[in-house]
């Protein structure tokens, strides 16, 4: 867990931080988000104050009191943004982030610590950032990276790939699975998902295969006799996601996939793609199996669909074909 309680936060930052994590259990990575934006918000409101010429990275924050943040105006914010665009060349999905923190933090500081009583947040108007359709493997390509898992000597790595591939998890969920989480006798496993929300992953037939033949030899590293970690590395520790990322690099490109921009998450998309597209999994089901809180999230999936329609018919051989001309 990483320690965010810096010299140079007023006491009110900490605080938040803390409320972000206990209260709103809100990952560790979205935190460190909102933890950079707001301090670099902070930041830019003293140097503004200040009308220094020092960088702004050098700005010191820690004397801004409570009655400097009620100074802050609906101006100061739309000024900030168009200072993380125009100076920072900040995209617009790195705009949109720190309008989400603002809109948090500010919350905070009027409905939790009453530190301000006006919410200058309240009056942004900032649109969502335009969604991207995810990229996946084909149900072609999938079983490529299997066979290609298959044949690296690994029962480990294909492990990995299976599950990621059939179950849809995030990197970090893999990586926090122990031994004792997973269930045979239910065919199921426990994994912990965003803010800390645990859920039951359901194993197929390729998974509880692959995990069988993974764990016997597993269980021939004495090594990792005291470890609970399911997928272990070479040392008998816990495997790194950094190194998970690495093993489906090398896949990757052993299947001939790489240089696609793929990746761990990108398998996750693939996983939920296949069950929408060829295991009848309608929105409410794939919300429950990805761990999403909204179904917001999910929807993107039938976007999927939708779009591969679409190109189905633009790529009909006959769709330019014009009208012939009356005589």
């Amino acid at each position: 867990m990483a320690n965010y309680n810096n010299a140079d936060n007023p006491e009110y930052i900490n605080e938040y931080l803390v409320h972000l994590r206990v209260v709103k259990m809100l990952s560790e990575r979205t935190i460190q988000e909102y933890y950079f934006d707001t301090r670099l918000f902070l930041k830019y409101i003293r140097a503004v104050q200040t009308d220094t010429e020092l960088d702004i990275e050098e700005m010191n924050i820690s004397d801004i009191t409570a009655d400097d943040l009620k100074k802050i105006s609906v101006s100061d914010i739309y000024n900030f943004i168009f200072y993380t665009s125009d100076e920072r060349q900040n995209r617009e999905r790195a705009r949109y982030r720190k309008v989400s923190a603002l809109r948090s933090f500010f919350k905070y500081l009027t409905k939790v610590a009453r530190i301000v009583d006006t919410d200058p947040m309240k009056d942004i108007e900032m649109p969502s950032p335009k969604s991207s359709m995810p990229k996946f493997l084909s149900l072609n390509e999938s079983m490529r990276l299997l066979n290609a898992s298959n044949n690296s000597d690994s029962v480990r790595n294909y492990c990995i790939i299976t599950l990621f591939l059939n179950c849809g998890m995030r990197l970090s969920e893999l990586v926090g699975i122990n031994v004792t989480d997973v269930d045979f006798y239910e065919n199921r496993m426990r994994v912990l998902g965003k803010g800390n929300k645990e859920r039951m992953v359901y194993l197929n037939h390729a998974c509880v295969d692959s995990l069988n033949k993974y764990l016997d030899v597993r269980n021939e590293n004495l090594k990792a006799e005291h470890e609970p970690a399911l997928f272990i590395s070479n040392r008998g520790t816990r495997i790194s996601k950094r190194r998970v990322q690495q093993i489906v690099e090398e896949t990757l490109k052993l299947a001939g996939l790489d240089g696609k921009g793929l990746s761990t998450h990108k398998l996750r998309h693939t996983a939920a793609t296949l069950m929408y597209q060829y295991g009848d999994a309608d929105v409410l089901t794939l919300k429950e199996l990805l761990g999403h809180s909204s179904t917001a999230t999910t929807e993107i999936y039938t976007h999927i669909n939708d779009e591969r329609v679409r190109n189905a018919i633009e790529n009909n051989p006959l769709a330019n074909i014009n009208k012939p001309k009356e005589e």
